[in-house]
């Protein structure tokens, strides 16, 4: 998100800052809404049209398209704000950055699960059996959302309105004190970026390895598909919260009224990289359906899906009629994950 704080700094330099880093803004958001908001709309319609037979990674995605879909259904208003005035006022703006930041932990949250999920298809076919026997994933999913709102509260009790160029903005964040500036930016970072990351990096290092002792008859789309998932959330995320540190030891420690002014403008694109997260999903289903071709009502996308939930049916089976061998990875070379 877009989290800026007054400083005091040479407003002239800001605006010429300001004037790099709104307009690419503008333009970034245009795009992500354009691509992303129909691509959504497409994935969620596909799934539950056309999805009977939906595994857990699929319900996932069903659920991370509806959270990015939540995200870039407000793009406009930010686009107009940042070409104009924020007009809105301070009530919608808090109740649009929180819905914003609730759902883009969501999509953290959901990212970091799917890969989890994959990881233990692949290494411990027999716990997923068994949380599926459990209906653990099933119940993880309301989990996930209380969780994504009650760290979304923060954003309420920090983001204001306040002039910048000469404009309204809902940029701003206030503090009481240091220690809850320090309190809501750890939450944000650490829960919201650093621990998911951390998790991420380990289940893909982990399942890399275990693929490559594995024999395929074909390529494992679903698993690279997942990866570009999270390498693209990596990728996205990870120049917002690298600001949003700079931001906050900036404003401990004196710095030039050129740093500052060129952090609080490369927060703008920053910001709006951000939302490219909740756009560039679509996209990459859309490039893993091209190996699919099918008619229209059963279309390469829907193919996809069906692809990946025949996919733990495939495990499930495998690990039925192998339930004396608890230690299964060896015997799932020829399963496509």
């Amino acid at each position: 998100m877009f989290n800026l704080s007054n400083s005091g700094n040479d407003s002239t330099e800001l605006d010429q800052w300001t004037a790099i880093g709104r307009p690419a803004a503008c333009v970034i958001l245009g795009l992500s809404f354009l691509v992303g908001a129909p691509g959504n709309l497409l994935v969620i319609w596909t799934i539950l049209q056309h999805v009977k037979h939906r595994s857990h990674t699929v319900v996932l995605i069903l659920h991370l398209a509806a959270a990015d879909l939540l995200v870039l259904i407000t793009l406009p208003l930010w686009i107009y704000s940042f070409a104009y005035s924020w007009v809105f006022g301070e009530v919608a703006c808090k109740a649009m950055v929180y819905i914003i930041n609730s759902c883009m932990y969501s999509s953290v949250f959901l990212i970091t699960v799917m890969s989890v999920e994959r990881f233990v298809a692949v290494r411990y076919p027999f716990c997923l059996m068994s949380w599926k026997k459990k209906d653990i994933m099933n119940k993880s999913l309301p989990v996930i959302w209380i969780l994504a709102f009650l760290f979304g509260i923060p954003a309420i009790l920090s983001h204001c309105v306040d002039e910048m160029s000469g404009t309204q903005q809902c940029l701003f964040r206030e503090h009481s004190s240091v220690a809850q500036e320090v309190m809501f930016l750890f939450l944000e970072t650490f829960v919201g970026f650093i621990v998911p990351f951390l998790i991420l990096i380990i289940c893909y290092s982990l399942l890399t390895q275990d693929l490559k002792q594995m024999k395929f008859r074909t390529k494992p789309k679903s698993t690279v598909l997942i990866n570009s998932v999270v390498i693209a959330f990596a990728l996205c995320w990870l120049p917002h919260h690298i600001l949003s540190l700079l931001s906050f030891f900036t404003s401990l420690k004196e710095v030039s009224d050129t740093m500052a002014n060129f952090i609080q403008s490369a927060t703008f694109i920053s910001g709006a990289l951000v939302f490219i997260s909740s756009s560039v999903n679509p996209v990459l289903y859309a490039f893993a359906a091209k190996s699919f071709q099918g008619s229209l009502k059963e279309s390469g996308l829907v193919k996809l899906f069906e692809n990946i939930a025949t996919q733990s049916t495939k495990i499930k089976t495998l690990t039925s009629t192998s339930s004396d061998k608890p230690n299964c990875v060896n015997h799932i070379e020829e399963i496509e994950v």
